[in-house]
């Protein structure tokens, strides 16, 4: 199956939210995708990410993970899901930030001279969230439970993407209110 890189798949507002919701039904073993289970599709989305990703102008021009710290990346993604998604249920833990920046550090200290790889940028990214923290802003989609920043001036939000996860829970809601109002 070909899968592609759409502006959805970056409405986390940030790069390190992004690649935390690379993992689709993450809590769903029967539905659970990983989009980085295949290496082509994880080396896209670096090029996805130089074109549709909010930090661009941040990170420049993106090159992807090293075949050699693929498996540190997954590493370092699963430390920011949990991290972030801790935070953002108001359940953080000292030791999930602990593993947040070893697996940063870890990051950083080997991507050397390779600054403009996903992976670092990726580690860049998760540390501006964690030093410039809002709990407030940081939120899960009650439709796909991925992570994102909401940056409406009230706080508002409530989906990461209003025009995806917002129409289905609209929907859903009106198909079951006028179901109701029918009858079976």
């Amino acid at each position: 199956m070909t899968f592609s890189w759409t502006p959805h798949r970056f409405s986390g507002g940030a790069l390190a939210l992004d690649v935390a919701n690379s993992v689709v039904l993450r809590f769903d073993p029967m539905q659970r995708i990983d989009r980085y289970a295949d290496a082509k599709t994880m080396d896209s989305f670096a090029e996805a990410a130089n074109v549709h990703c909010a930090e661009r102008d941040r990170t420049g021009r993106l090159a992807p993970v090293a075949a050699a710290r693929r498996r540190a990346f997954i590493d370092l993604r699963e430390a920011i899901d949990g991290h972030f998604r801790a935070e953002a249920s108001r359940e953080g833990t000292p030791e999930l930030l602990a593993a947040l920046l070893e697996a940063i550090a870890d990051t950083l200290r080997h991507s050397g001279a390779s600054s403009g790889a996903l992976d670092a940028a990726t580690a860049h990214s998760a540390l501006r969230l964690a030093v410039n923290a809002e709990p407030d802003r940081l939120k899960i989609c009650p439709n796909c439970g991925w992570l994102f920043l909401d940056k409406s001036r009230n706080r508002s939000r409530t989906w990461c993407d209003m025009a995806i996860c917002g129409n289905r829970a609209k929907a859903s809601r009106h198909y079951y209110r006028h179901r109701e109002e029918t009858g079976p």
